[in-house]
């Protein structure tokens, strides 16, 4: 399914009809303030597992990254210590990947590298289906590089390309090709690991 959901005012009966998706396990594509990314519920092990297979992630490996409604969230499934909350109250909601720590709250999945990717991005669609489903969304970027740059920018051509894999593909407009900043907030020593959109404030 391809749905066009509008960023500046996304319409409640689409993003209740995506919801639905993500709680019965399905997966989605769907914008952020960087790249277009998949994501599913994050609480959904065996919807976090199809992800994982689809994108060649070996999760005993790789850092998982969830996206949070806002920071008072991020306590639940990581844990934050005080100057990292600062950076990030700095930074959120922005283009910024923050690996943490995790917290006993995320499935055992997350826990084999002990530590989370948590974002927050300045895109009401995808924070407002995690409003509804009340639970983060567990994302990976769709973009590759080495892939033709209009196959992870154009929804049209994302669902083509995808439409087999995924149950829905949200069509928010061109997406970017920039990814996410990441930054590890494991220690307070603060270090940016891939510099991408957005500049960090310290």
């Amino acid at each position: 399914m391809l749905l066009k959901i509008y960023a500046q005012n996304p319409n409640r009966r689409e993003i209740g009809k995506v919801t639905e998706v993500l709680r019965e396990g399905g997966l989605v594509i769907y914008p952020t303030d960087t790249v277009y990314a998949m994501g599913c519920n994050a609480m959904n092990v065996r919807a976090v597992e199809k992800i994982c297979q689809l994108k060649g992630i070996n999760p005993q490996k790789s850092n998982l990254s969830i996206i949070c409604y806002n920071l008072s969230n991020i306590s639940e499934y990581a844990k934050v210590s005080n100057a990292a909350f600062k950076l990030m109250r700095k930074n959120l909601p922005g283009p910024f990947t923050f690996i943490l720590p995790t917290s006993h709250e995320l499935p055992k999945i997350y826990k084999n590298k002990k530590e989370v990717g948590i974002r927050v991005p300045d895109n009401n669609i995808v924070r407002q289906l995690i409003n509804e489903l009340g639970a983060p969304i567990m994302t990976t970027s769709i973009r590759d590089a080495d892939e033709v740059i209009e196959y992870t920018t154009d929804p049209e051509l994302i669902y083509e390309k995808y439409e087999n894999q995924v149950d829905v593909v949200i069509d928010g407009g061109y997406g970017g090709i920039e990814p996410s900043t990441i930054v590890d907030c494991t220690t307070d020593d603060f270090e940016i690991i891939r510099q991408g959109k957005g500049k960090l404030l310290f």
